[in-house]
């Protein structure tokens, strides 16, 4: 357990001045901690002081080595980096604006899975949806959901033979209705 003045002047010094050229926030508390500690202050004091609770200021009076400042800093931030390049950037909005069958796709339209399993073959970065879907926002570019006839597909002459029966079909619905207001009751199924 820590105790008052535990700290040499050595130390003291290298942690005052840490604490005022560290950038990130979270390294500057847990050196705040370990200073108001070395003041004598409990680790309720210093959870109100700071504002965090009494078991964090348990835990970095603890485990935080002083003399090692690089113990204090959070390791998460170490392998966070950013996979996207600028380059990947500028080659997913030129790629956005052409289409898929340039690139022998049979598809017409991109979708936000197609162009990461794109951009994933030409530059050998995979992005989720999610992040792909985040960086195309922020190039201002909307996704709309495209709207497919099957028209041309289809048989012209069997198109308009059912068109024609669904109108009848429809017509000896509205029949029947009205005559079911009038106390007829007739009724016809769409089969």
């Amino acid at each position: 357990m820590l105790t008052l003045d535990f700290l040499d002047k050595k130390t003291k010094k290298e942690l005052q001045k840490a604490l005022k050229t560290e950038e990130h926030a979270v390294t500057r508390e847990r050196i705040l901690i370990m200073l108001l500690r070395n003041e004598g202050k409990t680790y309720d004091e210093i959870s109100g002081l700071i504002g965090c609770c009494k078991r964090q200021v348990w835990y970095w009076c603890n485990n935080g080595n002083p003399k090692d400042i690089e113990s204090l800093r959070d390791k998460r931030k170490k392998g966070n980096h950013r996979k996207v390049t600028e380059e990947y950037i500028e080659r997913l909005t030129e790629l956005i604006i052409k289409e898929p069958e340039e690139f022998d796709y049979e598809f017409g339209r991109w979708t936000v899975a197609r162009l990461a399993t794109h951009m994933e073959k030409e530059t050998g970065i995979l992005l989720g949806n999610t992040q792909l879907r985040n960086i195309l926002k922020k190039k201002k570019f909307v996704y709309i959901l495209a709207k497919y006839s099957l028209e041309h597909k289809q048989d012209e002459q069997a198109r308009d033979e059912f068109k024609k029966k669904f109108e009848e079909y429809k017509k000896l619905l509205k029949k029947s209705q009205s005559q079911s207001r009038y106390g007829f009751g007739m009724k016809v199924a769409l089969v």
